[in-house]
């Protein structure tokens, strides 16, 4: 049984080629693309589960990829692009991807982004969410607004029960600033980065959250968080 089946989109042969190798001995099912708009006709028709796209394409940018997708799909898309400014890895993840890995990279670690995306992807587009949550030493229970934390009770304010529930329920993905403002606090504080860091900075502190070794909440200098999925 394959583990996925993954839309490579990428205009290096050898970058596919190496993709392909390792994607297949862990299971999965590869189709490939060189350029942006067989990329995105392939994401129609070959109904992929997952998307590894890189940002320097040939025809269109990979930005421009990632809009069209989103248009009438929300299946997952991985950036793998050897553009590693914050404006970039921003940028494409405002416009719909998922996450981003800047290239050389590892294979160990883009395979464990892989399923970290395929985990979270939903079937259902109407499923409700999980009312609770549960990760390695924290208990985030929607329906009644209760957060443990090693077994301890920990007392959030609303705001604060609302961005961690936000984050967690997009763990082990890259969530930009701008797309936590717009959801926790509307589209006019879409820019108040600051604002975000004072809440980030209240809720370690209640769940004895360490940024220099985090547990929970990875920050991803100048593009925004990673609540870590374990």
């Amino acid at each position: 049984m394959s583990a996925g089946r993954i839309l490579i989109v990428d205009d290096e042969t050898q970058i596919r080629r190496f993709l392909r190798i390792a994607l297949e001995a862990h299971g999965f099912a590869v189709v490939e693309a060189a350029r942006g708009e067989d990329g995105i006709a392939k994401a129609a028709t070959e109904t992929p589960d997952l998307v590894i796209l890189d940002l320097g394409l040939p025809d269109i940018d990979g930005k421009a990829v990632v809009r069209r997708i989103r248009e009438w799909s929300q299946m997952p898309i991985l950036i793998l692009s050897v553009r590693q400014a914050e404006a970039e890895k921003v940028e494409a993840l405002d416009a719909g991807a998922n996450d981003y890995v800047a290239k050389p990279f590892g294979i160990a670690e883009l395979l464990a982004r892989l399923r970290v995306l395929l985990r979270s992807r939903s079937p259902d587009a109407g499923a409700a969410e999980p009312a609770q949550l549960r990760f390695a030493g924290l208990i985030l229970d929607r329906a009644t607004h209760e957060v443990f934390c090693d077994g301890e009770p920990v007392r959030l304010t609303r705001k604060e029960f609302d961005l961690l529930s936000f984050l967690a329920g997009h763990a082990g993905r890259i969530v930009t600033h701008r797309q936590i403002l717009a959801e926790i606090w509307g589209p006019a504080h879409a820019e108040d980065v600051q604002y975000l860091r004072v809440f980030i900075g209240r809720i370690r502190a209640k769940l004895k959250d360490d940024p220099a070794a985090p547990r929970f909440i990875l920050n991803e200098p100048g593009v925004g968080y990673r609540f870590i999925a374990e």
